[in-house]
């Protein structure tokens, strides 16, 4: 796989949305294109325009942690940002044997103990590519209407874009929606070679015209803390914040964990929610792969 196009892309979506004026540049003459020159970024960055030519054209093999920290900061790139050009920069070249199938993680079983052992608190494990693969009660009954779309597999990018009660659950859908779509492109500067990976984006991109126009952007995002807005068929709108702590091994899952302060609204939603789920829980092997 080359990743010329998304190298590319990326330099050149960075560069336009600084201006002169935010870079502390002059400005004269009629400027053609948004943003930056790539001559000012070759600036900026202390290399020739000639060198940072190439560079946007896709080619970063060979390309010094010196070079890439300086374009990061003339770029004015955040971490995550300057994780993913790292990530591009690493994945030149063709794609080793080795990572040409990708083996499928799975859920430990003391990972599992984990989630389960949170019953008052909406848990789950997920992938890099956003699938749930495991989930406690209360999370299935949180996210009971992506469960009850077989369709989408239990993949919150799916969710998110092809299942219509999606845009009324998520209240700041479009922010969440985004979040979602940087958060696939991050995964590709690191798995550039997850054929899974690249067949859901494609699939995302052949059904759904928002994910077509969001991927487009180029923003790469990072899912750690976060405040989350839903709005629940049966318990209403919930506020709560939302922790993604990254398992410690190279499986690339998450734990996923909702709460909510003491003493608010959303509290005494999940209670009642949590109350719900215990009379109407659904059979484990259609709702949670705890055991793949």
């Amino acid at each position: 796989m080359d990743n010329r196009d998304a190298v590319s892309a990326f330099l050149r979506s960075r560069r336009a949305r600084i201006t002169p004026e935010q870079a502390g540049l002059p400005t004269y003459g009629q400027r053609r294109v948004p943003g930056l020159r790539r001559g000012e970024v070759a600036a900026l960055a202390g290399v020739s325009v000639e060198y940072y030519t190439r560079l946007e054209r896709g080619s970063l093999k060979g390309v010094s942690d010196g070079v890439l920290d300086a374009l990061a900061q003339a770029l004015r790139l955040d971490g995550t940002e300057r994780m993913y050009l790292y990530d591009l920069a690493r994945a030149v070249g063709p794609a080793p044997r080795a990572r040409q199938r990708a083996v499928r993680p799975t859920v430990r079983p003391s990972v599992a103990r984990i989630v389960e052992g949170m019953p008052g608190l909406p848990a789950s494990v997920m992938n890099n590519r956003l699938d749930t693969l495991a989930a406690n009660s209360l999370a299935r009954a949180l996210y009971s209407e992506m469960y009850a779309d077989a369709t989408c597999g239990a993949n919150v990018a799916r969710f998110a874009f092809l299942t219509p009660a999606a845009r009324r659950f998520y209240i700041d859908w479009e922010r969440m929606a985004r979040f979602a779509v940087g958060a696939l492109r991050t995964e590709v500067g690191k798995n550039p070679y997850d054929r899974e990976l690249s067949n859901l984006i494609g699939e995302l991109s052949t059904r759904s015209d928002a994910f077509r126009v969001m991927w487009g952007s180029q923003d790469v995002y990072a899912f750690s803390q976060s405040s989350k807005r839903l709005n629940h068929p049966l318990v209403g709108d919930l506020e709560l914040d939302q922790e993604t702590m990254t398992l410690p091994d190279d499986s690339g899952l998450s734990v996923v964990v909702y709460s909510a302060p003491p003493g608010t609204a959303a509290e005494e939603g999940l209670k009642l929610l949590a109350g719900w789920s215990a009379t109407t829980e659904q059979e484990p092997e259609s709702t949670s792969r705890l055991h793949p």
